[in-house]
């Protein structure tokens, strides 16, 4: 907030109560100079700044002393929206985006803002540069968590290392293979147990040093003296030879046929012997870190990518917690200003279906009636997917019984009347005790909130507590339940079998060590089966969960993301998010 709009803020509060505009109010020097703590001498400069900017009128008195008039020309919200669109105008996002926040504003008014923001992250025209730099503009809703392979588990992190960093094998969703990335072609032996990748030679670094086989070793040993959660997937190699700077075998103790999963995955980025990625991420990918903050992200195209140079040269990721749009915002600097028909339309917008679902996970680490299988049967009649959907749509776009839709889309879908549930309620035990319903914040309300009153229909008494995703352990270990959100990578095989065992993630977090041990049991001999194998077992392991009711499935979501006409080469990359490395501008006409 501008000085001359914080003075004209302090003012009002302090003497124009209620607030009138256009009403002369008594005021004199020796009462303003106390209040904005200052001298007579300062307060005149300041009284003359603001009515130069046409915030106030100023009638003095005569004489030192005497009562003199002070009216105020413009509200409050006014004067913050006014500021608010300055800036935004002279590009201090950063600026603008802390106004919203200010105590000042009340509620309706930082809707108001964040509305306006959100139109302008969408259309905002700004001068090109010299270089004729094409930029794109991001918005989210929390602040970014560490960028660190060894340790990521939230989707846009990892989504964000994928434009950072590369991995020695790629896969392709539309063929369901693999393709050469640092690595240029491959083999194993007949067992399965040699692995041999041959590595792109001249392959830079974003600090200038060329790729060995060195680094992709102290990659994978970083996993283990960091004791990464996803170290499990790696323990099956017994050693590891460096053959040169461009070639390194891999032997393992049983056969794997999931191999190349596990060198395509983000934990495997490959990273640099030479940096401490706990103080600076490098990587080899298209993107590299050019600024990074508690408020903006700054990823600049890598000019010596061994692949395809991105066509955008920068991208901005602005952080607005707790602010943020659900909707993800496109903004081209530079680009022709659409016209907009009304205020809070967009160009334009894609939908695109995101592999995963919404879900409930019951924490079976706290003691209570959710332990007995007829109160987790009740809850599964109550958050029926098929009402959840019906009822509430938005982006729910289909009923979920499977993280993967096309699994979901073979159930026989029923609505099973509320009397079952309450009877099965009965039958559990439930004495009538507060069950806690964790959901994230601004994400899950609207859900946890129609659980809420469909509990009460039966007489389940249940209260709500919000939480924020980043930190959800700790502070949900009193919440019986919990909504979450799992999105898969498009390598859904991965994404499934490193939900079911990675130990860092919400569902190891809430179910007990003898349910864990299961699963790891059901899923042990999973590297040595092939595809079709793979994708049974997986489904006989989501069968233990679904039967059981440890976790019930909620709906699938479409993910949407706002664009400006000129933003062309729309392509997904994992976890449903635009390939920002794909995406061009259109110039104007």
């Amino acid at each position: 907030m501008d000085t001359s709009t914080a003075h004209f803020i302090h003012l009002a509060r302090t003497f124009n109560i209620p607030f009138r505009i256009h009403e002369p109010v008594p005021v004199t020097i020796d009462s303003l100079s106390a209040a904005l703590c200052c001298t007579p001498r300062n307060v005149k400069f300041i009284l003359r700044r603001l009515e130069e900017n046409a915030f106030i009128h100023w009638k003095p008195g005569r004489g030192r002393g005497h009562t003199s008039e002070l009216t105020f020309l413009r509200g409050i919200d006014e004067a913050i929206e006014d500021n608010f669109q300055e800036l935004m105008g002279k590009g201090k996002i950063k600026e603008a985006i802390e106004l919203i926040g200010v105590t000042e504003a009340n509620e309706t008014l930082k809707e108001r803002l964040l509305s306006s923001l959100n139109i302008q992250m969408g259309f905002h025209s700004e001068a090109e540069t010299a270089s004729r730099q094409d930029v794109l503009r991001m918005m989210r809703g929390r602040r970014l968590e560490k960028l660190d392979p060894a340790f990521v588990i939230t989707a846009f992190e990892a989504y964000l290392l994928g434009q950072i960093c590369s991995t020695l094998v790629t896969y392709d969703a539309s063929t369901q293979t693999f393709l050469p990335g640092l690595a240029h072609t491959w083999e194993s032996s007949e067992d399965y147990k040699i692995w041999v990748f041959f590595l792109r030679k001249s392959v830079r670094f974003h600090h200038g040093r060329v790729m060995t086989s060195r680094d992709v070793k102290e990659t994978l040993q970083r996993l283990f003296d960091l004791n990464s959660p996803a170290i499990w997937n790696y323990e099956d190699i017994e050693h590891v030879s460096v053959e040169g700077d461009h070639c390194i075998r891999f032997h393992l103790r049983r056969p794997n046929l999931f191999f190349l999963h596990l060198f395509s995955c983000m934990h495997m980025s490959i990273l640099p012997y030479d940096v401490d990625i706990r103080t600076e991420l490098i990587g080899t990918g298209p993107y590299r870190i050019s600024d990074l903050n508690e408020d903006v992200l700054v990823l600049s195209a890598f000019e010596q990518y061994y692949g395809i140079r991105p066509h955008l040269d920068r991208v901005d990721i602005w952080f607005v917690p707790d602010h943020g749009p659900n909707e993800r915002q496109y903004e081209l600097p530079g680009a022709y200003r659409m016209k907009l028909p009304s205020e809070g339309s967009v160009t334009n917008s894609i939908n695109y279906p995101a592999l995963g679902c919404k879900y409930m996970l019951v924490n079976f680490r706290k003691k209570g009636v959710h332990h007995q299988l007829a109160f987790r049967q009740a809850l599964r009649i109550l958050y029926n997917q098929v009402a959840l959907v019906r009822e509430l749509g938005g982006n729910r776009i289909t009923p979920a019984d499977s993280f993967l839709p096309w699994k979901s889309a073979q159930s026989d879908w029923t609505e099973p009347p509320l009397e079952q549930a309450r009877e099965l309620l009965a039958s559990s035990g439930y004495q009538g005790e507060s069950i806690l319903l964790a959901y994230t914040v601004h994400k899950d309300l609207e859900e946890a909130d129609w659980l809420k009153r469909r509990g009460a229909e039966i007489g389940l008494r249940i209260e709500l507590q919000s939480y924020i995703q980043s930190h959800a352990k700790d502070a949900l270990s009193s919440a019986e339940l919990i909504m979450a959100e799992e999105i898969l990578e498009d390598d859904w095989q991965w994404g499934l079998i490193n939900y079911f065992r990675n130990k860092s993630n919400y569902l190891h977090a809430y179910l007990e060590p003898a349910q864990s041990s299961l699963l790891d049991r059901e899923l042990e001999d999973f590297t040595l089966l092939n595809g079709e194998g793979r994708a049974e077992l997986l489904d006989k392991v989501e069968g233990i969960i679904r039967d059981h009711c440890w976790l019930l499935y909620g709906s699938h979501v479409n993910k949407r993301a706002q664009l400006n006409h000129s933003l062309l080469g729309l392509h997904t990359s994992s976890f449903g998010f635009l390939d920002i490395s794909k995406l061009w501008i259109k110039p104007a006409h």
